[in-house]
């Protein structure tokens, strides 16, 4: 026990008024942990229909003013749905803010695990605490099945080796062409 709370760090943010004490990272074992990790805000697509060659997916997360240590990389996995999104991994972007921000925020390597096809977005530099951040990721189309996707959204601190927080799924709606919704105006 003795070994274990000199090796962690753990420093909890204390409110009292508009006073606040910064959080640290939380360390146990040489592993970097998030105080408060971050939060899926929400996951949306500009183009909702089979095959849209124009779309972009949007995943917004919420980096806690408690987080104690910034955010140095997210990986994005389908987790379901009836078909595969391909990404071009070229052309993924981060913005400070929403899905509106024009403020892009730099990024490092992006890329994809080859089997598991999970997608790695890596922040330079990492993304401090009290920020949004979205994550804007290019399907070459959409899938040519319509239903629901989910993509798994895991958020890493910053500093090596970093524990993996699982924030949710990011629900992504795509519609067949004859469906109810546009049937009127595709006939």
């Amino acid at each position: 026990m003795k070994r274990f709370l000199r090796n962690s760090v753990v420093s909890i943010a204390l409110t009292s008024g508009s006073f606040v004490l910064p959080a640290e990272a939380v360390q146990v074992r040489g592993t970097t942990y998030f105080v408060s990790p971050p939060r899926l805000v929400e996951a949306s697509s500009t183009q909702n229909y089979v095959y849209a060659w124009s779309a972009t997916y949007y995943f917004t997360l919420d980096v806690l003013e408690n987080a104690g240590v910034p955010l140095q990389r997210v990986t994005i996995a389908q987790n379901e749905g009836a078909d595969r999104v391909r990404f071009n991994l070229k052309e993924t972007e981060a913005f400070d803010g929403g899905s509106r921000s024009n403020t892009r925020i730099g990024l490092g390597d992006v890329t994809q695990d080859d089997k598991t096809k999970a997608i790695k977005v890596n922040f330079n530099p990492p993304v401090p605490p009290g920020k949004r951040v979205t994550i804007a990721l290019s399907p070459y189309q959409n899938p040519s099945i319509g239903g629901v996707y989910l993509f798994g959204v895991t958020a890493f601190p910053q500093g090596e080796p970093a524990y993996g927080q699982f924030l949710g799924f990011g629900r992504i709606s795509i519609y067949d062409r004859g469906s109810v919704f546009f049937g009127p105006f595709l006939r």
